[in-house]
């Protein structure tokens, strides 16, 4: 088995080292990627001397100038992935708003249950938000709502960003062609895999809000989604008449 867990940062030098630490704790040999955009905050320094005194052939780094989005980062690290003999590729938040250990449960899904996507998922039975205002909840449930409406897909969490790919998976994908890079990203992948026929399977997660740091949410990644939704929508009509 041979899995990667795709972390992108930046300004994360309160939380790099103690989700690095955590993920190597796990019982499986999960390997990780750091995609840091530029951080001016040290997170990169953070990475490379724990590759360097502890974590040798096991933590990775891909350093990039400035930032560049969230969906452009996976993409980089996917490519990365699958120029190397990974099997498995996981798309995990670095403020432990993604607890680690459900890495255990989305691997599982995917390599002993048949899924070819597994989805940590807030929204189907057992998932949890804490700590999220009543705003931010109408936000995030509103927008599923919204994502189910227009694409027909049934996903309960689509703007998850706590997910399992198996390899086949990304292969099968024109990652050229993914043209979003916030909330959006997430919806364009799923529906892309569920587009292409492939399983996708939602593990229920209790999501957390960040304890360190600051979000990187804003109205642009929001208003993204939303008419990212409809030209997902309008483009699959067109490659379906075409």
């Amino acid at each position: 088995m041979s899995a990667l867990v795709i972390i992108p940062t930046y300004n994360e030098r309160e939380n790099a080292e103690a989700i690095v630490r955590a993920v190597f704790a796990l019982p499986e040999p999960f390997q990780v990627l750091i995609v840091d955009d530029g951080s001016p905050d040290g997170t990169a320094q953070i990475v490379k001397d724990l590759m360097a005194t502890e974590f040798a052939g096991r933590l990775h780094i891909l350093e990039r100038k400035g930032k560049l989005g969230l969906g452009t980062a996976y993409i980089a690290g996917f490519r990365w992935g699958l120029e190397r003999d990974y099997q498995y590729f996981f798309e995990m938040d670095a403020d432990f708003s993604h607890n680690p250990n459900d890495l255990l449960r989305l691997l599982a899904q995917c390599r002993d249950h048949g899924a070819d996507v597994s989805v940590g998922s807030r929204y189907v039975k057992g998932g949890q938000l804490v700590n999220w205002s009543s705003d931010r909840i109408f936000l995030s449930r509103g927008a599923s709502i919204y994502t189910a409406l227009i694409l027909w897909m049934p996903v309960k969490d689509p703007t998850a960003g706590f997910i399992c790919y198996r390899r086949h998976v990304l292969e099968a994908m024109e990652l050229d062609k993914i043209h979003f890079i916030g909330y959006a990203f997430q919806i364009e992948m799923k529906y892309t895999a569920y587009k292409l026929g492939f399983s996708v399977q939602e593990v229920p997660i209790t999501f957390k809000d960040r304890e360190k740091g600051q979000s990187k949410m804003s109205l642009r990644i929001i208003r993204e989604a939303m008419i990212g939704v409809i030209k997902m929508r309008f483009m699959h009509y067109v490659r379906r008449r075409k």
